[in-house]
This record gives structure tokens, sequence and C-alpha cells, in this order.
């Protein structure tokens, strides 16, 4: 399908779109590419897989066995470390049954986000300054990169775990159905642009995403840490509501500004230049339109968050995910059992 070679692309980096520019050139991509396409369909489907899929057994076994690791690795440090600290600590009850997930997850963000960094930043990548280039040079079956396959083996196997995670270990929240989505919809993109070669812009992907999972979980452990052993500490107070600002930004200006701008018009309107037939060109760009759909659903909670701040309803930081004492559903049994046989709490949706 794909031509055997592509065009090394202008000699220097595009300008980035305006919006406007991004629906008009994306939507009139799509439309002449499904215009184009005489023999869409489950055939067309099998052919693609058939001749551009590069994805080995030993290497969905390696993917698996990941995401296994990770799991135990999450409940050792919950139990050897996150535990012990958060009575070391004295934090209160509901914080201290919150503070590992938060601790894990802000420890794993941080170090994939510094490795998408370094990736972009440290490296000979021009990905980030020109995104479209992540086409210029595609071809089926591609080598990639080891430093970008090790970040597919992390990434790819901790949502994996993250699936699992969210159902039998995490806080049960207002949006973890949506959040179940995400992780299953993050971890078909990871898997597939790895089969297909589409690692660069991969990377940018995760690059963009990771930085706001870092702030919100610094912003939740200075909430969790601001009230412990019964005294107000003004330092993780001010650096919560510090984080909490720049997470808001960040979500903003990383998920909602850059991510369409770089990311959808590379592969929406860029892609079909460099590679006039893309292989699953639809099913990538619909992918990466829920996963913008998804931010915009979360962006709403961070502003409802704004507005009750601003209205006086809401005078500390809280997750305005988490359900109430009131309205929060039973617990599954894998859920609270944990807590209870480590006597911390009674409940971990608290």
């Amino acid at each position: 399908m794909a031509a055997a070679g592509t065009p090394a692309g202008p000699a220097g980096p595009e300008p980035m779109p305006s919006y406007a520019q991004l629906v008009q050139r994306g939507w009139g991509s799509a439309l002449a590419a499904a215009r184009g396409c005489a023999d869409c369909g489950w055939g067309l489907a099998r052919r693609g897989l058939a001749e551009h899929a590069h994805l080995a057994p030993p290497e969905l076994l390696l993917l698996a066995l990941g995401a296994l690791g990770w799991t135990a690795l999450r409940s050792a440090a919950t139990s050897r470390l996150f535990r012990p600290l958060a009575k070391r600590c004295r934090l209160q009850p509901r914080d201290a049954a919150k503070m590992p997930e938060s601790a894990w997850k802000f420890l794993f963000y941080l170090g994939a986000w510094s490795y998408s960094a370094y990736l972009l930043f440290g490296t000979d990548y021009r990905f980030f300054h020109d995104p479209p280039s992540v086409f210029y040079d595609w071809k089926t079956g591609m080598a990639v990169p080891r430093d970008i396959a090790v970040a597919y083996l992390l990434q790819g196997s901790f949502y994996g775990h993250s699936i699992y995670a969210t159902l039998y270990m995490d806080a049960w929240r207002k949006d973890s159905v949506v959040m179940l989505i995400h992780h299953v919809v993050t971890l078909v993109l990871i898997v597939s642009s790895y089969a297909f070669r589409y690692h660069k812009v991969g990377i940018l992907v995760l690059f963009l995403h990771d930085i706001s999972d870092v702030q919100l979980e610094f912003t939740k452990l200075n909430v969790y840490f601001k009230s412990r052993g019964g005294s107000h500490h003004r330092l993780h107070a001010l650096a919560a509501d510090l984080g909490c600002l720049s997470f808001s930004l960040s979500w903003f200006w990383f998920r909602l500004y850059w991510f369409p701008l770089k990311v959808l018009y590379a592969t929406s309107y860029c892609s079909l230049r460099s590679v006039p037939d893309i292989p699953f060109y639809f099913f990538f760009n619909a992918l990466l339109l829920l996963l913008t759909l998804m931010n915009l659903y979360w962006f709403l909670y961070i502003v409802a968050f704004a507005a009750k701040v601003l209205t006086g309803q809401v005078r500390e930081l809280k997750d305005v995910r988490d359900y109430d004492a009131a309205e929060a559903p039973s617990p599954k049994p894998g859920k609270a059992e944990k807590p209870l046989r480590n006597g911390l709490i009674k409940d971990k949706r608290f």
C-alpha cells in the first residue's frame, strides 16, 4: 500500500498551524482520503495488517511480563514503602489511604516523562520542533531505535498494568470508567503504533501527556501531606496551590494546544503528504481524536473546580473526581480487602 520511499520533507521545520488550519486541512485530507479509497473495508484492513504490522510474539510476551512486573512492584512498594511512610508521617486516615496510589503514579510518570524529554531534547530527534518530520522517512517494517523501543516497553507494560489497577487497586472515582477507556485506548495506540512503526509520533504523544500526570500527582501528594501529625504545614499547602495552578495551565497548553496542533495536524494532514497511502490512517486518527475528546472531558473537571474556588464554594484543594461519603458506590471486594487486612482503614475509596 505504502510507497517504497518517502520524501525527505522541507529543509526547515514547518510553522505550527492554527486551530482553523488544523480543522480545514485535517478534515479536507480525511474527506479526500475517504473519497479516494475505493476498496476500503475489512479486506483492506486484513491486507494492511498482513503487509504493514510487525509485532513478534516474544515482544507481546515481554509486554505482558512487564505489566505483571509493574503490578508486583506496586504491591511491594505500597506495603513496604508507601503505607509505612504514611503511618510514620501520621497522615489523616483518608489521606493515608490515597497516598500510595499517588506516590506510585508520581514516581512512574516523573521517570517516564523525563525519559521522553531526554529523547526529544537530548538526542538528535527533532519530532517536537518539526512534528511532520515523523513521517518523512517512514517505511514498512523500519527498525525501531533501541532507546525508543525501551520507552515503548515501559509505557506499554505500565498501561497494561493500569487497566488492572483501575479495576482492582485504585480508588474508584466519578471518572473511573472514562479512565479505563483512556487506558485501553492508550495501550492500543502504543501497541499498534509500534507494530506499524509510527513510534516517532508515539514518543511525542507520550511526552505531551505525561507532564500533566506528574503535576497532578505532585499536587495530590502535597494535599495529603499538608495536614499531618495534627498540624497544618504551610510549605505543603503552598506547593499544592502552585502545583494546582501549573497543572491547570499545562493541561491546556500540552494536551489542548500542542497536542492537536502538533500531533493531530501531523497525523491527519502531513502524513498523507509524505505517504499518500499510509496504512490505517483512519484508525489511528480516530483514536487520537478520541484521546483529544477525553482530554476535553477532564478539562471540564478542571474548569468546574476553578469555578468553585472563584465563587467561594471550595476553600481548599481536593480531587473533585472523588466521591463524597454519602454518594460513594459500594466497593468491590478486591478494593476493600487489602486495607482491612493491613489494619489501615476500612475502605480504600476514602
